[in-house]
């Protein structure tokens, strides 16, 4: 396999941490954004990169740079409102394509429009394959299978270690700040069911302490049924400010109420607007070094006040440089292996041996 990797939004945070992941590990990806000036000086400081440039809002112009078998990686959202032109010319192509999206609305979406596309063109299609939610697919899994298939529940708990006081991105807090207004997706009862988020706050062990999350959505409730057929629950939580979760759920609800009323979305997204507020781009690599991804998950068997059958942590970089890891080693992976087309989890494109060891090459693991 000889394809080429067209990384999209090199120019943004997430996107130069993707391409740092790259060249480390001697890929040459083409860099492309809709700035000419910004992607020419990029592909340039990089090495002489060849560059395109390339709209997220032209199909067309996004097909006229793929070929089949090429590898479209793209850091550009919010996803709802910039990922379907971008997923559909890779589909419609058969380029396989990565994403960085946290938006499970839209990696639900993507499913819907073009998993039966892409599985007649050869496209592999891996939405959310950073931080946002490898970790907890492998956990999940684990925990699956450590309770030998008596589990029907898991219960994932996103957390990091370290200080993060001006630790999170503006894309991080665009998300978060849209996702109080939406519903999360859980699964009950082997159907997905829509809840509002933050409407659950649980607590988990995490460094021989209980902290709080909140729930939210998670591609976990999309992808662990393919691999663990047993599961009837899923449910997915944040703990990255677990002093906060009980607030969150009061604000969350205040807003859900506001939302409701006559003009009452406006009018969300204006008291709101100060979530995602902030400096452009994210941490720096020293501030990045200081914090740890750290994700949960407990399998039981669903019943009320029942012990988990198996828990399992796994810990790993902190959540952006993981997720430059994670979408570069899945680019390169792309370009020199078949793995299996359609919308997919990984463990679904590569197998789970497969998966654990790029998980572990990259320092994610259990602890």
């Amino acid at each position: 396999m000889t394809g080429r990797i067209l990384l999209l939004g090199a120019t943004g945070y997430t996107g130069g941490l993707v391409l740092d992941a790259l060249l480390r590990r001697g890929a040459r990806p083409t860099v492309a954004g809709r700035d000419a000036a910004a992607v020419a000086a990029l592909a340039e400081r990089s090495g002489g990169l060849d560059h395109a440039v390339v709209d997220a809002a032209d199909p067309a112009g996004l097909r006229a740079h793929l070929r089949p078998g090429d590898v479209l990686v793209t850091t550009v959202g919010p996803f709802e409102r910039h990922g379907h032109h971008v997923a559909r010319a890779a589909a419609d192509v058969g380029a396989h394509y990565v994403d960085s999206t946290g938006e499970v609305g839209f990696v639900r979406a993507l499913h819907d429009r073009h998993h039966r596309r892409a599985r007649e063109t050869g496209s592999v299609m891996l939405p959310a394959f950073g931080y946002d939610y490898v970790p907890g697919l492998l956990a999940g899994t684990l925990a699956a299978l450590r309770a030998g298939g008596a589990a029907r529940a898991l219960d994932i708990g996103y957390f990091a270690t370290g200080p993060l006081r001006n630790g999170t991105s503006r894309g991080t807090r665009a998300t978060m700040r849209d996702g109080l207004a939406l519903p999360s997706a859980r699964r009950h009862r082997h159907r997905l069911v829509e809840e509002r988020t933050a409407s659950r706050v649980r607590a988990f062990t995490v460094g021989g302490r209980r902290r709080s999350a909140f729930l939210v959505s998670g591609s976990e409730v999309l992808f662990l049924p393919e691999t663990s057929p047993e599961l009837s629950d899923i449910t997915v939580y944040n703990g990255w400010f677990s002093a906060l979760s009980r607030p969150i759920s009061l604000l969350s609800a205040a807003t859900d109420a506001v939302t409701r009323l006559p003009g009452g979305r406006g009018l969300t997204e204006r008291l709101t607007r100060p979530l995602a507020g902030g400096p452009p781009g994210g941490p720096d690599a020293a501030r990045r070094a200081r914090v740890r991804s750290h994700v949960v998950a407990v399998a039981s068997t669903g019943a009320p006040a029942s012990m988990p059958l198996a828990e399992v942590h796994v810990e790993g970089p902190d959540p952006y440089g993981l997720t430059g890891e994670l979408m570069a080693w899945a680019a390169q992976r792309l370009t020199r292996e078949a793995a299996t087309p359609g919308v997919v989890g990984p463990i679904d494109a590569f197998g789970l041996d497969a998966f654990r060891e790029a998980c572990a090459g990259i320092g994610l693991g259990p602890v």
